[in-house]
């Protein structure tokens, strides 16, 4: 009996001095995960990115030129729709970016105001004669036309909805001479409501767009007299 009760103390005392097993696995509870180290690379080096655009030396008389930015929608039957005041919240996400950094825009308003419809959608079909006459009675020494394309599914695997955005910028000179352009794309699970989650997509990537079109329009664009 009293050869059972060492024993038994002799291996109480082993449970308290001896490592556990997971720890000379090197187990840890805060252990990140692989997926999440990823991810938080893939960031960091998309926002190094993003401020190493921003710092592209820009010369004040190129920051001084008005650039006109419209907005149109590849819709899934290839149709590009581009009336304005259907993409204001799309219009601002990137307006107020380009605005941020110092470059003039037009307000949504002033372009609605003093170009026509017809001479929008001129600039989605590619007619350089009316988009020519648009920017010149706007005054705009450039333009922005992006085009975004929204598509949504529901997930075969897991019932839920899903949504893919591509952005296409491209900004050129009055004279149709491109100076920038800059592509982006994202998806996400969504709700019900899939046009909002597209227009948080297009925020999300707007940072990525804008600094891009940053960084070759002041490379770029001559200065014009």
């Amino acid at each position: 009996m009293r050869l059972i009760r060492v024993f038994a103390t002799l291996v109480l005392l082993a449970s308290f001095t001896a490592p556990p097993a997971w720890s000379a696995q090197g187990f840890k509870f805060s252990n990140p995960d692989a997926v999440d180290e990823a991810e938080k690379a893939e960031k960091e080096a998309r926002d190094a990115q993003v401020y190493e655009q921003l710092s592209t030396p820009c010369r004040q008389k190129i920051k001084d030129k008005k650039i006109m930015v419209v907005i149109g929608e590849r819709q899934s039957n290839g149709v590009i729709y581009a009336l304005q005041q259907n993409y204001g919240q799309h219009f601002d996400a990137i307006n107020r970016r380009l605005r941020y950094v110092g470059l003039r825009t037009y307000t949504s308003e002033e372009i609605r105001r003093q170009i026509a419809q017809a001479e929008i959608d001129a600039y989605f079909r590619n007619d350089p004669d009316a988009a020519l006459s648009a920017s010149k009675r706007l005054g705009a020494s450039f333009v922005l036309r992006g085009l975004i394309s929204t598509q949504a599914s529901r997930n075969a695997m897991i019932p839920v909805n899903q949504v893919f955005v591509d952005m296409d910028f491209t900004l050129t000179g009055s004279d149709g001479r491109v100076v920038a352009d800059a592509q982006a794309s994202t998806g996400s699970y969504a709700g019900a409501n899939i046009s909002r989650m597209a227009l948080t997509l297009v925020n999300e990537k707007a940072d990525e767009v804008v600094a891009k079109l940053y960084s070759d329009y002041c490379r770029n664009a001559a200065p014009m007299r």
